[in-house]
């Protein structure tokens, strides 16, 4: 009899057992995305990624105060037309003296060498410039002198001068690989200065006769032109000088060239501007 009592005592705790690890097992699944939650790992805590992973602002930090803001004065486009000279023409046709007023246009450039003051920008930035003028990233705002540009390559040299400039080296650009990722600096839409980031999306783009561009998809706008385009390691790898798109607003299609090319157009430009001075009679500015 005790035997007997002993055997159901068993089957007894065996069957409720067995209910309760059913009901857990029901209550775990049963609840909706409970499963999914039991296997997802827990977040990596931020402070054990280290910061350099995160962010590009110590790459800025180093290479914004470098980059500056050109605001250039031209001619009208209309006053190169001589009949608009003449006063009784533009009466006749009803044009305002306004459309022969000077305007002003915007772009980017970066300094490549502090202690002469030399910048680097695009040609058509400055294109018929009357007066030029560079505001540095501490909102200083310095006369610049063109010293030479090469229309075909779309690159100028200025000259500054002021003290504590900051510069950006020139990095090699026939080392780039398509998908390195690359940081814009500028000023689009004359908005003030901008930083955007991306990858090189393509290299040797471009017409036949003229640079050899590199691609990228770092958003670049108008007022960009003549800013740097900055490796991981803080070299200028290109210039940005054209955008692709239906509009003026950027679709991920801009164009810089290359850096070795900008280095070899500036070099020129001295050499020529160097000669161009020892010509010159004693005592007569350039």
């Amino acid at each position: 009899m005790g035997a007997a009592v002993r055997t159901l005592v068993l089957l007894i705790s065996l069957t409720l057992a067995g209910m309760a690890g059913g009901a857990a097992f029901w209550w775990l699944y049963a609840q909706p995305g409970a499963a999914a939650r039991a296997e997802l790992p827990q977040p990596i805590p931020v402070d054990a990624v280290p910061l350099s992973r995160l962010t590009l602002s110590p790459l800025v930090d180093r290479a914004a105060p470098a980059v500056v803001n050109i605001a250039v004065l031209q001619a009208s486009p209309l006053e190169q037309n001589p009949l608009l000279r003449d006063p009784y023409y533009r009466f006749f046709f009803g044009l305002r003296e306004e459309a022969l007023a000077p305007r002003l246009s915007a772009g980017s450039g970066f300094i490549v060498d502090a202690a002469r003051g030399l910048i680097i920008t695009n040609h058509h930035v400055v294109e018929g410039a009357r007066a030029i003028e560079v505001t540095l990233a501490d909102q200083r705002q310095l006369e610049a002198r063109l010293i030479g540009s090469h229309p075909g390559t779309d690159i100028a040299v200025l000259e500054v001068r002021g003290r504590g400039l900051k510069q950006l080296p020139l990095g090699n650009s026939d080392r780039l690989k398509v998908g390195d990722y690359v940081v814009a600096i500028g000023n689009p839409f004359e908005i003030g200065q901008t930083v955007t980031a991306g990858i090189v999306s393509a290299l040797g783009r471009g017409r036949r006769g003229g640079p050899a561009y590199v691609q990228t998809d770092a958003p670049i706008n108008p007022g960009n032109s003549g800013g740097p385009l900055i490796s991981m390691r803080g070299e200028v790898i290109g210039i940005n000088s054209a955008i692709i798109g239906p509009g003026e607003g950027n679709v991920g299609i801009g164009l810089a060239v290359p850096s070795n090319t900008a280095r070899e157009v500036m070099e020129l430009i001295l050499r020529e501007a160097g000669a161009a001075r020892r010509r010159q009679p004693l005592g007569l500015p350039l």
